[in-house]
């Protein structure tokens, strides 16, 4: 925390700018605007001393091919980092996960050729649609996290799915209280995230 403060003082007058592009998980369907993911995501950060604004690129319902045509203009807010949360609605309605790789491929390729650090959520696939896919929609994940060695946090829901107290009716979607798990558990990832964007303001910086 202390060396996120120090790379963060000189640039205090503009917070870092965290993309969330996702769907309705990030979008916060069903729950207010305060309450969704972005929202308390980027006033966890503020408590712990880390200027942040996250910006919420989530649209319900968005596959990850929504996703990356809409990516270049989710982009115009010119975002110091990004966290990717897509994928949730290809498994829901059975896309192939070829298809689902080949979008989050590309997503993650045009970040890092503009160097925006980014945050890789994966997800895991309904039982529904059997085993096999299940693994092969985890491991689409992993693989690409490590292609592109971008911060991977394996499972967005990752303490709130299937817990009914934590869920919505629909079983699906989050309560406010099920988000604030989330962001409690993804937290340490997010402020490694910020670390690096901060390193990398800092060196555009030095170098200009």
């Amino acid at each position: 925390m202390l060396l996120l403060l120090c790379l963060a003082a000189p640039l205090r007058a503009e917070p870092i700018a965290i993309l969330g592009l996702g769907d309705s998980l990030m979008a916060g369907y069903g729950l207010s605007r305060g309450s969704s993911f972005p929202a308390q995501l980027q006033a966890a950060l503020i408590q712990r001393g880390i200027d942040a604004r996250v910006i919420n690129a989530g649209v319900s319902g968005d596959t990850s091919a929504g996703g990356k045509a809409r990516l270049a203009w989710s982009l115009a807010e010119r975002p110091d980092a990004a966290i990717v949360e897509l994928g949730a609605n290809d498994g829901l309605r059975g896309l192939p996960v070829a298809q689902m790789r080949d979008n989050l491929d590309a997503i993650l390729s045009e970040l890092a050729a503009r160097g925006i650090p980014t945050l890789l959520v994966g997800m895991r696939a309904p039982p529904n649609m059997g085993r096999d896919y299940g693994q092969a929609f985890q491991q689409a994940f992993v693989d690409l996290a490590r292609k592109h060695d971008v911060a991977f946090y394996p499972f967005f829901l990752d303490g709130v799915a299937a817990n009914a107290a934590l869920n919505q009716d629909d079983g699906i979607h989050p309560t406010a209280e099920g988000v604030s798990e989330i962001v409690e558990r993804i937290l340490p990832t997010v402020e490694a995230l910020v670390e690096r964007a901060l390193r990398g303001r800092a060196s555009r910086g030095t170098s200009g």
